[in-house]
């Protein structure tokens, strides 16, 4: 049985018209499909991981379910090296709906003091970079990209250690101050032990000492670390070697020169 030529072009022209609408309603679609991105945020959730947690609104007001919606995120330091990646997947968003997703990255601060230690002290941004991507009525591919800088408040902002002073204890000892001062600018707070080491311009170990920190996020700390020293061991310059022990992380030592 042969077909007329005419219903052919007749059924191929509605093909393509049928087509074209729904290509055209697709697109149109993408016009009512809204993405809120919240303020990104970061938070303490055990001995040594970070919790960055990135709150987004979706609002699916066209014609058709989003499916395979993703988000990908990439957090550099300064220098742009990665630190860490998080990603998130929702198979479906219905025609309508109205959700609120979290993308959250977890950043272990071991990794974050091996990518930069100055971190410790200094106050700086990481930035995060997100990849969005959605299939509008499952054919359809949508992407977006955006960015965020994280403001990064330094645990030890302005750590300063200084000059030892030396009081006599008795005949043979002196008791030996060594003044510490910071600033906790982090979102979390400081708890832990300060460790002193004391070196004469011999290069020996003349005393030690140690002192607990507890200091609340957005506070200041001014304290100092007491300890006993032979005056025959004393000189007017050395060095000192402090540790930083927290529940949080270890670092040190950091070599002080004094005199």
């Amino acid at each position: 049985m042969n077909v007329p030529i005419k219903m052919i072009d007749i059924s191929t022209t509605l093909l393509w018209l049928v087509l074209i609408l729904f290509l055209v309603s697709a697109v149109y679609s993408v016009r009512d499909l809204n993405f809120d991105f919240g303020e990104p945020q970061m938070s303490l959730i055990s001995d040594n991981q970070l919790l960055f947690s990135l709150r987004i609104g979706i609002v699916n007001k066209g014609f058709y379910n989003i499916g395979s919606f993703n988000v990908t995120t990439e957090i550099s330091d300064i220098d742009g090296f990665v630190i860490a990646q998080g990603l998130t997947f929702i198979d479906t968003i219905k025609k309508g709906e109205n959700m609120t997703a979290f993308h959250n990255a977890t950043l272990d601060f071991d990794d974050l003091l091996q990518s930069d230690r100055n971190l410790l002290f200094n106050d700086t941004q990481l930035e995060a970079a997100v990849y969005a991507s959605v299939r509008i009525a499952d054919i359809i591919p949508i992407g977006a990209t955006t960015n965020f800088s994280i403001p990064w408040g330094a645990p030890f902002y302005n750590f300063t250690v200084g000059e030892p002073t030396g009081a006599d204890f008795n005949l043979t000892h002196f008791q030996v101050t060594i003044p510490i001062s910071f600033e906790n600018h982090a979102f979390f707070d400081i708890n832990g032990n300060m460790q002193v080491q004391m070196y004469n311009s011999a290069n020996s170990l003349t005393g030690s000492g140690q002192t607990a920190v507890q200091v609340s996020q957005h506070s200041r700390y001014n304290g100092s670390i007491d300890f006993y020293v032979l005056k025959l061991d004393m000189t007017r310059t050395g060095r000192l070697e402090v540790s930083l022990l927290t529940s949080l992380f270890e670092y040190g030592p950091l070599v002080v020169p004094y005199g």
